[in-house]
C-alpha cells in the first residue's frame, strides 16, 4: 500500500475518530431523513422556498450515505481503504456535495432576502418552476467543479492525515495548474457563497428591525419577536460558517506553507475535518426547529404592520376595530387569518378581521 493511504495517527486516535464519525453519520441520516419526511408528508404544500430547505437535507443526507461509510471503515482498518480509485471517488462525492450545500445556502438566504418585504413594500413571489430550476442550476454547477480535477485541472489527494480525500491543496505552490484552480475554486465556491449568506441574513435582520419599529409606531407592544427573527437569521448563517472555516483555514495554511507542513501534527489537520463534517448533523435541526418555533411569528409581525398600515382604509369596506395590543393569528397552516386587535382614530370600539392570502 502507498505510504500516503497508510494513516498517520495513532490507532487509539483512528479508533476514536471512527466513533465518532459513525455517531455523526448516525445522526445526520436520523435528522435530514426527518426532514425529507416531513416534506413529503405535505408536498403540495410545500411553498417554493422550502424546496431549497429539502435540497440542503438531500445534500447532507447524501454525504453522509456515500462518503462517511468510506471514512469510518479507513479509521478502523487503520489506513484508507481502495487506494487511488477510492481517494478520487472520495474527493468527487466530497467536491458535489460541498459545493451545492454551499450554493444552496446562499441561495436561500438570498431567496429569504427577497421573499422578506421591506414596508411598506411586500416581498418578492417566487414560483415552484424558478426554484426548481434554480436548484438544478446548482448541481449542475458543483457537478462542472467536481469535473474539473478528472479533466486535468487540479487534482484530488489524500488529506495529511491519511483518512480522507479532497482537493489537493498542497499542489498550490506546485505549478500553475493547481494554483489557478484552487484560487479560482476558493473564490467562486467560498468566498463569495459566505458573503452572499452574511449579507442575505443580517440583511433580513435589518428589515425585520424596521417592520418591528414601524408596529411599535402604531402603539403595538410585541414582546421580543425581533430578537427570536435576529437569533434565528444568526444561527443558520453561522452554522455552516463555523463547522467550515478551521477546515478553510487549514487548508490555506497548507498551500502557502507546503515546506512547513511537516511540522504540522496529523492529529491538528483531522480535527478541523472532523468537526466540518458536523454541519451535516446541525444544520437539518437548526431547520426544522426554527421553522415551526419562529415561522408563525414571521407571518404574525407582518400580519400587524398591515394592519397597521391598512386598516382606516379597511374597516370602512370590511367591518369595524377594537383598541387592543396583539394580534392574533388563527389558521389551519395554508390560509392565514389575521384578527388583529389595533387601534385608529375615531374607531376605537369595533372590531375588523383582515384574511391575507
Amino acid at each position: 500500500m502507498d505510504d500516503k493511504y497508510i494513516s498517520k495517527l495513532s490507532p487509539t486516535v483512528d479508533f476514536w475518530a471512527g466513533m465518532y464519525l459513525l455517531i455523526i453519520a448516525i445522526l445526520s441520516i436520523l435528522g435530514n431523513a426527518a426532514v425529507l419526511l416531513n416534506a413529503a408528508r405535505r408536498l403540495t404544500l410545500l411553498k417554493p422556498p422550502e424546496l431549497l430547505t429539502v435540497n440542503l437535507a438531500v445534500t447532507d443526507i447524501g454525504m453522509a450515505l456515500s462518503m462517511y461509510p468510506l471514512s469510518i471503515s479507513s479509521a478502523f482498518n487503520h489506513a484508507w481503504i481502495g487506494g487511488d480509485a477510492s481517494c478520487l471517488y472520495y474527493g468527487l462525492m466530497g467536491m458535489i456535495f460541498s459545493i451545492t450545500s454551499i450554493m444552496t445556502l446562499a441561495v436561500m438566504g438570498l431567496v429569504r432576502y427577497l421573499v422578506t418585504g421591506s414596508p411598506p413594500k411586500t416581498g418578492v413571489k417566487f414560483q415552484r418552476r424558478t426554484i426548481s430550476i434554480v436548484i438544478s442550476a446548482i448541481w449542475l454547477y458543483a457537478g462542472l467543479w467536481a469535473l474539473f480535477p478528472l479533466l486535468g485541472w487540479g487534482s484530488y489527494g489524500p488529506e495529511p492525515f491519511g483518512l480522507a480525500c479532497s482537493i489537493d491543496w498542497t499542489g498550490y505552490g506546485q505549478s500553475l495548474n493547481h494554483s489557478t484552480f484552487i484560487m479560482t475554486l476558493s473564490v467562486l465556491c467560498t468566498f463569495i457563497p459566505c458573503l452572499t449568506i452574511l449579507f442575505t441574513y443580517f440583511g433580513i435582520a435589518w428589515k425585520l428591525h424596521r417592520a418591528y419599529r414601524s408596529i411599535q409606531s402604531n402603539d403595538f407592544q410585541y414582546g421580543n419577536i425581533e430578537k427570536k427573527i435576529t437569533l434565528m437569521a444568526v444561527m443558520i448563517s453561522s452554522g455552516f460558517l463555523i463547522a467550515w472555516t478551521p477546515y478553510v483555514v487549514v487548508s490555506f495554511w497548507s498551500m502557502f506553507h507546503t515546506r512547513e507542513q511537516g511540522y504540522m501534527s496529523p492529529f491538528l489537520t483531522l480535527l478541523p475535518c472532523l468537526f466540518a463534517k458536523s454541519s451535516t448533523v446541525y444544520n437539518p435541526y437548526i431547520y426544522f426547529i426554527f421553522q415551526r418555533t419562529s415561522c408563525h411569528k414571521v407571518h404574525r409581525l407582518f400580519c400587524c404592520f398591515h394592519q397597521a398600515n391598512s386598516s382606516a382604509n379597511r374597516a370602512k369596506l370590511e367591518g369595524k376595530m377594537i383598541k387592543g395590543s396583539d394580534c392574533n393569528f388563527i389558521g389551519d397552516g395554508t390560509d392565514q387569518t389575521c384578527a388583529g386587535l389595533i387601534g385608529a382614530p375615531g374607531r376605537q370600539s369595533e372590531n375588523e378581521v383582515i384574511t391575507l392570502s
